[in-house]
């Protein structure tokens, strides 16, 4: 499945870092930015929450949250969080089920060798938990990420 502009969004989304349930309801009146990322501490996905960390003040006073998703374990994410001193969830989706909802489960290629991975992907998602903007692949800039999501 995959979801596209217009299309209702579950609440539960999954478990964050701590294991706790991430739930749109969490957040009402806000639009949630759920962006999804191949890998935790890896240069272009270190970037990209870099950037979201760096521009968080300028998102949140927007009416924006964040919320982080990889097939990476808890206890990475709560590395990676402190590392780079991300101030947002991040959900630990492990058996890649949020992936394959959202569609951003694909087969992907290597030096010839394809492999089964997370095509890198923001939903932002309107306080009606309706998609309203999809920024894919290549479309997204990991270094400018905040403010590519401020500039629509």
């Amino acid at each position: 499945m995959a979801f596209n502009i217009g299309d209702q969004v579950p609440d539960l989304l999954g478990l964050d870092q701590e294991g706790k349930e991430v739930r749109l309801s969490d957040y009402p009146d806000k639009k949630i930015v759920l962006y999804f990322y191949p890998k935790d501490n890896t240069s272009g996905c270190t970037a990209q929450a870099c950037s979201l960390r760096d521009g968080y003040s300028e998102l949140r006073a927007a009416g924006y949250e964040i919320i982080g998703v990889s097939r990476d374990s808890a206890k990475s994410h709560v590395n990676f969080r402190t590392k780079y001193d991300l101030p947002f969830r991040l959900i630990a989706d492990t058996d890649v089920q949020l992936n394959e909802l959202f569609g951003t489960w694909i087969e992907k290629s290597m030096y010839g060798r394809k492999y089964m991975g997370t095509e890198r992907t923001t939903f932002v998602i309107n306080a009606q938990h309706e998609i309203e903007r999809i920024i894919r692949g290549k479309e997204v800039s990991t270094k400018d990420h905040a403010q590519q999501i401020l500039g629509a």
